[in-house]
């Protein structure tokens, strides 16, 4: 059976999943005049109000703006969250080891060179913008086929097919189209549980917790076990929804500012029951984890609304060895998913829909083949995002170690490098890049 079409040319791409990698890339494909449709399981664009905040870092940004037209890249930078907060570094009682600033992270003025804050509702809505013709709602995806002429065909719950020159399989961590492309290639319990929550910053919490938990980001690292993490979220500049208003009695949250925790340890350290916990349960939970943490560190934890707080299984994918290119591919959650431990996974996956666009805009040009782009966007992909996914995972591992000794010695490098400044500001250009 071949494996690539008659020409060797991309004419036409279809992309399964609707989430921000495959939608940046529908955008760059079809501003390269590539035809391009997005499969989407959802039936209505309000279905996906949900989610929260992500972090979008330069490898996203520089993928956002050579993916979107300038309109929409201009879009996104009107919409995301204003903040100037650095990250810190901490003890349990709320001592600093090292922390930095915003600019000492800053590494250049170029828009596409910063870091930004947005939520998923109004980073999917901005995606969202200009595809109405080419993305289908209401299209799960069961299987594909490869067709006489090395073209994919891609079949439908609802009986429906379509054909294309390339598949991208975009559909997440749980992808239908990785499960039949590469059967073998897993997700594994990392064995680390994590509960987090939401504190709302009102008037009065901005009042009551200090400014290093209302404006910078931080790691709590305990001399015992587990780690806490706080992120504060301002809210995005321009609220958005999918019909442009907001829904009755529905908390979008790209309207509120709040301080995010999630405080992580081996899943053997929860009770056996604790999958059954509810918010104000588990709150209690960490609570008393905590009791001999700072008072500003568990009046974060201690104040926050119950109904945010949730537990967290942490997975992630195995590394998987190069597989025979075809006419179908893989693309973000779908191939490297990995633990937010990192906060790098959407990064990764704009990264991924950047580079197969410059590839298939070298077959476009008649520059290589299909066959040969799809090889060589597979192997850089492989390489930087299972380098993500073991970053993550060791960050992962480390919150659930009860290994006082590489604790004690972390911190001590940590309080070096505050203490010695040209160590500190390499290590600051490292964080921002």
């Amino acid at each position: 059976m071949r494996t690539d079409n008659t020409d060797g040319m991309t004419k036409t791409v279809m992309i399964i999943g609707g989430g921000i990698g495959g939608l940046a890339l529908a955008h760059g494909l079809r501003q390269a005049g590539i035809e391009v449709a997005v499969y989407e399981r959802s039936h209505a664009r309000t279905e996906w109000l949900q989610g929260y905040r992500i972090h979008i870092n330069p490898h996203g940004s520089r993928a956002l703006r050579a993916c979107l037209e300038p309109a929409a890249w201009q879009a996104f930078l009107d919409t995301v969250s204003t903040g100037d907060g650095g990250f810190g570094f901490t003890t349990e009682g709320f001592e600093d080891l090292l922390r930095i600033t915003h600019d000492d992270i800053a590494v250049s003025p170029d828009p596409a060179e910063q870091h930004y804050g947005v939520s998923r509702i109004s980073l999917r809505q901005v995606l969202l913008s200009g595809l109405d013709d080419v993305l289908h709602l209401g299209k799960t995806f069961t299987r594909y086929e490869t067709t006489a002429d090395g073209r994919v065909r891609a079949y439908f719950e609802d009986g429906a097919s379509a054909t294309a020159d390339l598949l991208v399989g975009a559909d997440g961590a749980n992808s239908r189209v990785r499960g039949q492309l590469l059967p073998h290639a897993t997700r594994i319990d990392t064995g680390v549980t994590a509960v987090a929550g939401k504190h709302r910053l009102t008037e009065s919490a901005l009042a009551r917790l200090p400014k290093r938990l209302t404006r910078d980001a931080n790691l709590v690292i305990p001399a015992g076990r587990g780690n806490l993490f706080t992120a504060v979220w301002r809210h995005d500049r321009k609220t958005v929804a999918p019909d442009g208003s907001l829904p009755t009695g529905f908390l979008l949250d790209n309207t509120a500012d709040y301080t995010f925790w999630a405080y992580a340890d081996a899943a053997d350290q929860f009770p056996s029951d604790v999958d059954g916990y509810d918010g104000a349960a588990l709150m209690s939970l960490i609570l008393d984890r905590t009791r001999d943490w700072s008072p500003e560190l568990r009046q974060l934890i201690g104040g926050s609304d119950a109904d945010t707080v949730n537990l967290v299984r942490i997975r992630s994918a195995s590394p998987v060895e190069p597989w025979p290119t075809g006419p179908v591919t893989l693309l973000g959650d779908s191939i490297h998913n990995m633990t937010p431990m990192a906060g790098i996974g959407a990064n990764t996956a704009l990264r991924d829909a950047d580079l197969l666009r410059r590839q298939l805009i070298a077959v476009r040009d008649g520059q290589t083949s299909q066959a040969a782009a799809v090889a060589e966007y597979e192997r850089q992909m492989r390489e930087y995002g299972f380098a993500a996914v073991k970053q993550s995972l060791r960050n992962a591992r480390q919150a659930a170690s009860a290994n006082r000794f590489g604790r004690t010695m972390f911190r001590a490098v940590l309080r070096t490098m505050s203490a010695v400044p040209p160590l500190k500001r390499r290590f600051a250009r490292a964080f921002g890049s």
